[in-house]
């Protein structure tokens, strides 16, 4: 089980019972609290119970495959670029063209999400923490929540 909680739009936070992992889209950090500080750029990485892969796009720019627990969490922001990289059950995003690619069963909303509730055709909901128990407890549906 993990919780994810995003403070901001170029946020994502990771709380597992083992670890806390913060990821920054913006400048293409992770910030796991470790001793060798934030670990930058694309590159294969475990910390704790999560298995990382930093992905560098056409343009120089990182994006996040984390996988807890058999589930895929790709963190991707607005970037638009390596979409056929990136397998996810819940997609970090502001693009729905990356939604539309990649298919994720859970969206959390990473910008304009009133655009992509029209877009798509789907509602939001909004909540403090998206808790994850394991695959099986994902929805059916497409679903968008918006975390705050």
């Amino acid at each position: 089980m993990f919780e994810i909680e995003s403070k901001s739009q170029d946020e994502i936070t990771f709380n597992t019972k083992k670890t806390t992992i913060k990821f920054n889209i913006a400048d293409a950090t992770i910030d796991a609290g470790l001793q060798v500080g934030k670990i930058t750029g694309p590159g294969e990485f475990e910390i704790g119970d999560a298995t990382i892969r930093g992905i560098v796009t056409e343009s120089g720019k990182t994006i996040y495959d984390v996988e807890i627990g058999g589930v895929h969490t790709g963190i991707i922001g607005g970037i638009e670029e390596n979409l056929d990289d990136i397998v996810a059950d819940i997609l970090c995003t502001s693009s729905v063209r990356a939604i539309r690619e990649i298919e994720p069963k859970i969206i959390v909303s990473m910008g304009n999400v009133d655009g992509m509730v029209a877009d798509l055709k789907l509602t939001a909901r909004t909540e403090k923490k998206l808790k994850v128990k394991n695959l099986d407890s994902l929805p059916a549906t497409k679903e968008i929540v918006v975390l705050n």
